[in-house]
């Protein structure tokens, strides 16, 4: 029961039980599009600006404040109460609206902002407050006896200018629709024609505006940079996203076909072997006449042929088949310890045929004192014979072939096969161990295979927790070089010492 659904747990190409990132995807790509066309087509942050001026004005609400009731204690002590309470009338009031309106526009998207609404909003506030400061300046103490009212009140309006040039910087003509009004009133009511403190202090008070305004303009200016250069790096953040979720997505799509590829593949071995084996089989008693006599050469020839093909096509399906169960993660090793000299020594002489054949020299190199290798002994077969099927196939008629089998550096074992064949340029051997690659050598040569037998190798040595390196140069060869790792080296126990008899041990006692 439990063998039945997990092979009909294999049938499953593409599993549509998994949720599709899709949506998702295509939503994120859809909000950094928006984003990136929502900041090309407002390109002068007029929306930005008011909110920056907005969240000015309600931190600076609590200075504001202490300096609003600060001027007017100032009033009631000299004993002008009514004056202060006329000036602090309009001047609370426009910082009030100032406030309030703040707070909504700090509560609305920047999208819904009506910007020439707010703006008007802004600067009427402002022109009120700036009522408020034009009857500040304005006012005279005749009975309090302080000489020198006037130049505090020059004074008082000066540092107001140079605070609000620094609250208000991101609101254009702040300045001048607050200030224009309350500096020519201390003009009017202050200024004499001869050079007196007064005429003085209005001199410097018409030269502060627009140095003031100066000032703003430029951290106007400034602010502008920072939101642009924001803009910029939002909009390639943006980008990135938007290549992030188009990669992510297309690297999951790829997955999935060669999920789906490698499953297919996976489960149709019975499917693909059980034909061809009866090919195999009835061709074979039809070439050998095991029935009876066929009669005709020519059909005992096609016969032949039929059985060389079939052995041809099962050995390229066992290949693409292991290729696929090891990329699916299906390929099961069974471990045990084994000495890998004497495997892969067995294993080259299963070539010895095909060495002969093309009088190529086999040179084995094995080092005698290898400890045990905990190893898939198929696997390591496998690994060993499509080396030696490679070199062989690359070595010209009268080469060499130096099979090695010794330590590495780093206490594991290794095997390597280095032949003096072409070689292979430094640029192809990416192409040659990917599935189905081959060199220009190869196909130059028309030598027989699909590419599938490094691409095997280079999975089995990753299934051991190995390393698969080809090192190889034209016209002088090439070597393959399979790696174990020091952790799958079995160390060797001591014998345990055998048991001496009890009667010889009685003896020796008495």
């Amino acid at each position: 029961m439990g063998r039945d659904q997990h092979s009909a747990a294999d049938k499953f190409i593409v599993d549509r039980r998994k949720p599709h990132r899709n949506s998702d995807v295509a939503r994120a790509v859809r909000k950094t599009r928006d984003r990136l066309s929502h900041q090309a087509g407002s390109p002068t942050f007029d929306a930005d600006m008011l909110k920056i001026h907005a969240r000015a004005i309600i931190s600076s609400a609590p200075a504001v404040l202490l300096l609003l009731l600060a001027v007017a204690m100032f009033g009631v002590l000299i004993e002008i109460p009514v004056q202060a309470a006329i000036w602090l009338f309009p001047t609370a009031g426009s910082y009030l609206g100032l406030f309030l309106v703040s707070r909504h526009l700090e509560q609305i998207e920047r999208e819904d902002i009506d910007i020439r609404h707010t703006r008007r909003q802004f600067l009427t506030l402002h022109f009120i407050g700036g009522v408020g400061w034009a009857y500040f300046v304005s006012l005279r103490c005749v009975e309090c006896g302080l000489p020198d009212v006037s130049t505090l009140l020059a004074i008082v309006l000066l540092l107001v200018i140079a605070a609000t040039a620094l609250i208000s910087a991101s609101l254009k003509g702040a300045i001048l629709t607050t200030f224009a009004m309350p500096v020519a009133s201390y003009a009017y009511y202050h200024a004499q024609p001869s050079l007196t403190v007064e005429s003085i202090m209005a001199l410097v008070l018409a030269a502060s505006l627009p140095f003031f305004t100066y000032v703003a303009h430029q951290r106007n200016e400034a602010t502008l940079r920072l939101l642009a250069f924001r803009s910029e790096k939002d909009g390639l953040i943006a980008e990135l996203e938007t290549a992030k979720a188009m990669s992510d997505e297309a690297r999951r799509r790829a997955e999935e076909a060669n999920l789906a590829k490698s499953r297919f593949l996976a489960s149709m071995s019975h499917e693909l072997r059980t034909p061809l084996n009866a090919i195999l089989g009835f061709s074979e008693v039809m070439a050998k006449e095991v029935l009876g006599p066929i009669g005709n050469e020519t059909y005992r020839d096609y016969a032949s042929d039929v059985h060389d093909s079939g052995k041809h096509l099962l050995a390229l399906i066992n290949e693409i088949l292991d290729l696929s169960r090891i990329e699916a993660g299906r390929y099961q090793l069974n471990e045990e310890p084994l000495r890998l000299g004497e495997v892969v020594a067995e294993s080259a002489r299963m070539m010895n045929l095909k060495i002969r054949a093309k009088d190529i020299r086999l040179v084995e190199e094995m080092e005698p004192r290898l400890q045990r290798l905990l190893a898939d002994e198929r696997a390591i077969r496998q690994i060993t014979l499509n080396l030696l099927s490679n070199a062989v196939k690359f070595t010209p008629r009268g080469g060499q072939i130096r099979l090695t089998v010794g330590w590495t550096a780093g206490g594991g074992q290794y095997l390597a096969v280095r032949d003096n064949g072409p070689g292979i340029a430094e640029d192809e051997i990416p192409i040659v161990l990917s599935a189905f690659g081959q060199g220009t050598i190869a196909i130059k040569s028309a030598e027989e295979g699909a590419g599938l037998g490094l691409p095997i190798v280079q999975g089995l040595a990753e299934l051991h927790g190995g390393k698969l390196y080809l090192k190889s140069r034209l016209r002088e060869g090439t070597e393959a070089i399979v790696t174990f790792p020091a952790s799958r080296v079995m160390e060797e126990l001591p014998a345990v010492p055998a048991e001496e008899p009890r009667h010889n041990r009685q003896a020796r006692i008495a």
